[in-house]
Parts: C-alpha cells; sequence; structure tokens
C-alpha cells in the first residue's frame, strides 16, 4: 500500500511516528502544530484532521501512499448526520498551510489531506495524507500529547489552536512562556483575514474565550499578556503551568458533567443557588386559615 519506506533513522531521537500515545491521548507533531494558513479551516475541519491524524499515527505515517480507512462514526463530532464531513473533507483538501518548523529557520508549505473516497453505504473513509506532510512527519521529532477528551470538549477553533501550541511546549524542560509576535499568533489561531483587527477585539472575541476553555477543561493553565511598544500591542507572551491534583480533580469532574451550562460553569458566572427561606404566615392567618377549614368540614358533614 506505500511506495516509500521511512529511511534510516540517523540521530538517536526517537521519531514522532515511533511514540506510542497513551489511553486517552493523541500524538501530533510539532510540525503540525506551529502552521499557519489555517484560517480558512472551521472547527470541524481541524478537529476531523486531528482525528485523521490519531488514526493513522503509527509507523505506516512513514509511507507515502498509504491508506488507511476509519469509520464516518468517528468523524462525526458531536453531530449524528453526516452533512458536514464532505465539506470539511473538501477544506483539508484545498487549504495549504505553512509549517513553522522547530528549528526556526524552515517553513514548509504543504497541503494536509490527500485522495480519499467516501463510502457512505458502508459509512467508511479511505484517506491518505499528502505526500509532503508524510516527509515532515517522517523526520519530526519534537511532538505535543494531546487529551483527546479536552479537545472534544473545546468549542472554538481558537481554543484548540492555542492548547495544542501550548501541548507542545508544555513538556520543554525549564521552559514555562514564549513570546509571539502579534501577527504571527493572529496567524497561529487562526484568525481570518480581515477579522478581530483590533487587539480589544481579538482579545476579546479569541484570546479570552480561548483561555477560558483551556483553563477549564485542561490538565494546564495558560495566560497571554500584551506586549507593548509605547501604546501599540506588538505581540504577546503566552505563559503555562501543570495544574495541583485538586484542580485536574476539578477538569475531571467538568468533562464528566453534560456540556449543558458549561461556559458559564468554566468561566465562573454560575452563582451558588442559596435555598429559598420558608414562607412565614402571621399568626392570625393561620388561625383564620384554620377556622375556614373546620367550617368546611362541618358543613360537609352535614349534607
Amino acid at each position: 500500500m506505500a511506495d516509500s519506506q521511512p529511511p534510516p533513522k540517523t540521530n538517536s531521537s526517537p521519531r514522532t511516528f515511533e511514540i506510542r500515545a497513551n489511553p486517552g491521548e493523541m500524538i501530533k507533531p510539532a510540525e503540525l502544530i506551529d502552521i499557519t494558513g489555517t484560517h480558512d479551516l472551521t472547527y470541524t475541519a481541524r478537529q476531523m484532521f486531528n482525528r485523521l491524524i490519531a488514526h493513522a499515527h503509527g509507523p505506516d505515517m512513514a509511507k507515502t501512499g498509504y491508506r488507511w480507512t476509519i469509520p464516518l462514526s468517528e468523524l462525526r463530532g458531536n453531530h449524528k448526520g453526516n452533512e458536514r464531513i464532505q465539506e470539511a473533507l473538501l477544506a483539508l483538501m484545498r487549504v495549504v498551510v505553512t509549517s513553522h518548523h522547530p528549528d526556526g529557520r524552515t517553513t514548509t508549505n504543504v497541503r494536509l489531506l490527500g485522495d480519499n473516497i467516501v463510502d457512505w453505504e458502508k459509512g467508511t473513509l479511505t484517506f491518505e495524507l499528502s505526500g509532503k506532510l508524510v516527509e515532515l512527519m517522517r523526520d519530526s521529532t519534537i511532538f505535543g500529547k494531546l487529551e483527546l477528551r479536552t479537545m472534544t470538549a473545546f468549542t472554538s477553533k481558537y481554543a484548540l489552536a492555542l492548547y495544542e501550541m501550548v501541548a507542545r511546549r508544555a513538556r520543554l524542560n525549564f521552559v514555562f512562556s514564549e513570546e509571539f509576535e502579534l501577527e504571527k499568533f493572529r496567524k497561529l489561531l487562526g484568525v481570518p483575514k480581515g477579522k478581530l483587527k483590533p487587539f480589544g477585539n481579538f482579545n476579546k472575541y479569541a484570546i479570552q474565550q480561548a483561555l477560558t476553555e483551556i483553563n477549564g477543561l485542561s490538565s494546564f493553565g495558560v495566560k497571554v499578556e500584551p506586549i507593548k511598544k509605547g501604546r501599540r500591542v506588538t505581540g504577546v507572551k503566552v505563559a503555562w503551568w501543570w495544574k495541583e491534583p485538586h484542580e485536574l480533580a476539578e477538569v475531571d469532574a467538568e468533562l464528566k458533567r453534560h456540556s449543558a451550562g458549561r461556559k458559564a460553569r468554566i468561566s465562573g458566572e454560575v452563582d451558588e443557588i442559596q435555598p429559598a427561606e420558608p414562607e412565614r404566615i402571621p399568626e392570625d392567618s393561620v388561625k383564620a386559615r384554620y377556622a375556614a377549614l373546620r367550617a368546611k368540614q362541618k358543613d360537609h358533614m352535614t349534607k
């Protein structure tokens, strides 16, 4: 099923496709996390691509032209129908993204998805990854470990993008923050061209919404601070930390709850409901009600 085999390994670090994912996790190469050009991809398409990468993970990922088959049920997410699948597949085939390599000196322009066949009757998708994408993953040695249930609980594509960026950096030794130029950060989050241009809007509708979901649903906390030159915001500083055991327990409990009302819960907008004070009825009113009840009973007995 493949016309190329992975070359001999030339360094001591294991390659990404050789890393085994723990239960409930997926392994994603860093070259597929720090990418720009995703502004035309919807939240659905981003989630679908992650499911395809998770399904393909392993030695076959290094073989050009290899094909995998996955049930459509695994691609629907929270939707029961197939109406969004075709749209997302075509978007993944059309978009050309720029991968920013971990070495900081190399970029590669690449399509995310190759040819694919959807069998609507059998309910399966047979797909292959683009050849240039396979080359990227074949040589990758840096990756992010992503928690599947956390990612599927997100509702914002900005939360998904920022979560992946931090997950790929959070396990680095003695590194707890990184600075980004503002325009590059916008592109890494996938903000559509011409949208959210003022930093205030970008911060309110993209950054803060992403932080609310990440801080409420993931195993690490994240903070984003503006970097200013004079009065103008020129970049951001992203900082992260691993949560304490009691915080992880709260995350686990929230992920087990129904998604209804989640936004209010994780944003702290839910007020604790206090028990209502028992109604106090005046003593004269109690006596009057009792007298009326006794009179009604006597009247009923005499009929």
